[in-house]
């Protein structure tokens, strides 16, 4: 019996290792297929700020995007919306989008030093 309980056990190894690699396998391909779907959606609206920006306009955003790349991501979104609404109809400029980045910056708070 002793034989039998060693096969027995080493079939349970066996399965219990293929079944590890094969949730490896479908971790894997999960995060593949992600990364392919975050890819796409960059190239779309890559595709679509060319299509709704100056060159000029573009190169500011490019130029914003090196120090404050989150609030250039959360930018593209508000214009990608603002076309798809149908709000804007030409070709956004380079002083539209310094009065949107303006807009959308908020207030900053002043800070005055006073020395006595």
């Amino acid at each position: 019996m002793s034989d039998l309980d060693e096969l027995r056990r080493k079939r349970m190894e066996e399965l219990q290792r293929q079944a590890v690699a094969s949730e490896n396998q479908q971790m894997q391909q999960q995060q593949m297929q992600q990364q392919q779907m975050q890819q796409e959606m960059e190239m779309q609206k890559k595709q679509i700020m060319m299509q709704i920006l100056t060159p000029e306009a573009r190169s500011r955003l490019a130029n914003i995007r090196l120090t404050k790349p989150e609030f250039v991501d959360q930018i593209e979104l508000q214009l990608i919306q603002l076309v798809q609404s149908g709000r804007v109809q030409n070709k956004i400029t380079e002083e539209q989008l310094k009065d949107l980045l303006k807009r959308l910056s908020g207030q900053k708070k002043e800070i005055n030093i006073t020395r006595k």
